[in-house]
């Protein structure tokens, strides 16, 4: 019988070898698993790690300090115009921000109601088309109120007729100039009204997955209580952000920089009393008038190297006393901040 030991290596590997080879490369591969986190660093992916879901197809396009931006400019925005639609109306017209927030276009369009009155509008210069939704109740109770009504809600729901959509257009403009205004440090724009609809499904002012900025707003009117949605499309107004966002750094960035004022020239010949003065010490209304000509007041030495500077009676500077040939001189040491000016000291 031959001895096994001495029988030469096969070129094919049983199953029980196989399943070795398969376990020993399985152990190796998960050991050697690492986690390589945003800033380089490594670490072991066996370790808790904060994983957060990404939707691809609702990317976010504005950062949250962005949003809060956009919302305090809104927020003025209704403001001025509750203030206008109020004096057009002739009442009261409430104005208060639902929400403001970014969503798809085909989200958007399903939010609208119906039935319901759309307009459609552009800003010029601007690309795109912008989509601005009236709840029927309320464009009707401000018809009524055009034609010389109290203003008394409707309860109808139906659409609008051909001569309530033309009165109707002179406060859609109100809305949408007040909207394009606030936009006017960045750009000049022109609102345009191009259209008008009352069923939101079949709109394609954009594609479906474009990103819609959507305002919406809660009007109290009379006894009338609805909302108004305004929607823009993101590349609409992503000139106006990106201009907006240059300027934002840039204020930033100015307001970090120490302003200083020009220097003119006809600052040459001006002249400013200097004094130099110290807090030596106090002496009683007695010795002081006992003091004669000749007497000698001793100072301690430390008191000339906190001699204060003063321009025009403000401390502006400390420094420190010497002599410069033969002429005695102040070394200035230190800046004295606006917050620590002092405008009286007691000289010596």
């Amino acid at each position: 019988m031959a001895d096994e030991s001495n029988t030469p290596p096969s070129d094919y590997l049983d199953q029980s070898e196989i399943d070795k080879l398969l376990a020993r490369s399985t152990e190796q591969a998960s050991s050697k698993t690492m986690l390589i986190h945003a800033n380089g660093r490594r670490g072991d992916a066996g370790a808790a790690a904060k994983v957060e879901a990404y939707d691809f197809r609702n990317p976010v396009f504005l950062s949250e300090v962005e949003l809060r931006r956009l919302r305090v400019m809104h927020e003025d925005y209704i403001r001025y115009l509750s203030a206008r639609l109020s004096l057009f109306l002739r009442m009261e017209f409430s104005l208060k921000m639902a929400k403001l927030t970014t969503v798809t276009y085909s989200k958007f369009v399903e939010s609208l109601p119906s039935p319901t009155h759309i307009c459609l509008f552009k800003a010029e210069p601007l690309v795109g088309v912008g989509v601005l939704d009236i709840n029927p109740r309320l464009a009707l109770t401000i018809a009524d109120r055009l034609l010389g009504g109290h203003g008394h809600s409707v309860k109808a729901e139906r659409y609008l007729t051909e001569i309530e959509m033309a009165l109707l257009e002179d406060v859609i403009m109100i809305v949408l100039e007040e909207w394009c205004g606030q936009w006017k440090l960045e750009e000049d724009l022109h609102s345009q009204i191009i259209g008008h609809e009352n069923n939101g499904r079949f709109l394609q002012t954009s594609p479906k997955d474009a990103i819609v900025l959507a305002l919406a707003l809660e009007v109290n009117f009379c006894d009338c209580s609805e909302q108004i949605q305004i929607g823009v499309p993101y590349y609409t107004i992503e000139p106006l952000i990106k201009k907006m966002q240059a300027r934002w750094h840039k204020d930033t960035s100015v307001s970090t920089v120490e302003k200083r004022a020009n220097w003119q020239k006809t600052y040459d010949h001006i002249k400013m009393p200097v004094r130099a003065e110290w807090d030596a010490l106090d002496l009683s209304l007695r010795e002081v008038n006992s003091l004669r000509v000749g007497d000698v007041v001793e100072l301690p030495a430390s008191l000339m190297q906190d001699t204060r500077l003063l321009l025009n009676g403000t401390h502006k500077f400390s420094g420190t006393v010497g002599l410069d040939t033969d002429r005695v001189a102040v070394q200035i040491t230190k800046k004295v901040s606006p917050q620590n000016e002092e405008s009286t000291h007691r000289p010596t």
